[in-house]
């Protein structure tokens, strides 16, 4: 017997869920979040799930309820007797937390690896983890897409002449490779050391830069305070232009300020965060593309248990 799909969706993650199940030709499942005066939740479906395959969608941004909302969501799910529960995790977070890169630390990706095992998840979907090794955390299958599928055409639209590919550290250098190695074009590889965790010391490029228009990519911006760094650096050593493309626009702090004042041209990120400007923010240099179709595309083949591997290289 053929058992059928549904998909679901935490509170913060409605705006892309829905146009991932639109992209599916399907209505996004019906449920709902008690919450008590205190501010514990309690998720409820609203329709069966018996013998389904349920896939609940959910970027881990903050706040930290995103995460246990998830959780809760997945637990509901197996105690209803669904068929199989998928979490679609288009922001995977914490994932900055991969390794102890000093004493006396938590692994945070590990940690919430463990969590997804112990609530009942059978799969997850996510893109363009921060390290690819998180994969490795996980005792069950995990789908890592890579953002590339939707950047690399925009990219190629833009018809740059003398364009070279940026890394913004060395941590980026794998992805932008893979970048340049498909277009064609010379990579650049920035240098920084930092002062403390989100502040940049000195920076340096490796590579031609003079007369290049240059597009930094990397997995997520935050502060934006490297990619602004980066982007003014490069314009010091003669670029003809700097862009960037980056995932996950996480945009904390005065993230938005640094991108309005940068040298930047455009920053172009996805979807999987929503754009939370404060308000009077100055977001004329940044431009979303969806990943919605992306991901319906490979929850499809999941699903119908079709290969994707294509979907999911650079």
């Amino acid at each position: 017997m053929e058992h059928p799909i549904k998909i679901f969706s935490t509170r913060n993650s409605r705006y892309l869920a829905e146009r991932i199940a639109k992209s599916l030709n399907l209505e996004l499942g019906k449920s709902d979040v008690t919450v008590f005066s205190d501010g514990e939740f309690q998720p409820i479906y609203l329709e069966s799930v018996r013998g389904v395959a349920v896939f609940i969608v959910c970027s881990t941004f903050p706040p930290m309820e995103n995460l246990m909302e998830l959780l809760l969501m997945i637990d509901a799910a197996k105690r209803a007797s669904a068929y199989k529960v998928v979490a679609v995790m288009p922001y995977f977070g914490w994932a900055r937390q991969d390794r102890k890169d000093r004493p006396r630390v938590s692994i945070g990706a590990k940690l919430v690896a463990n969590l997804l095992e112990a609530s009942g998840c059978d799969r997850i979907m996510t893109a363009d983890l921060h390290a690819d090794q998180i994969q490795g955390f996980f005792d069950f299958p995990v789908d890592h897409i890579y953002a590339s599928s939707i950047f690399l055409p925009y990219l190629r639209s833009l018809k740059l002449e003398d364009l070279s590919i940026a890394a913004p550290d060395m941590g980026s250098a794998k992805r932008v490779n893979a970048y340049s190695r498909i277009i064609g074009c010379p990579m650049i590889i920035c240098h920084k050391s930092r002062e403390r965790a989100n502040v940049v010391g000195s920076m340096t490029a490796i590579g031609d830069v003079e007369g290049r228009n240059i597009v930094i990519v990397d997995d997520m911006v935050d502060t934006a305070g490297t990619l602004c760094k980066a982007s003014k650096m490069l314009m010091d050593k003669g670029a003809k232009s700097v862009r960037a493309l980056a995932t996950h626009p996480v945009l904390s702090g005065q993230a938005y300020e640094h991108i309005a004042s940068s040298p930047l041209e455009e920053l172009v990120v996805t979807d999987t965060i929503p754009l939370r400007a404060p308000q009077g923010a100055d977001t004329g240099k940044i431009k979303v593309i969806s990943v919605a179709e992306l991901f319906g595309d490979v929850i499809d083949k999941v699903y119908r248990d079709k290969s994707f591997g294509n979907t999911l290289m650079y």
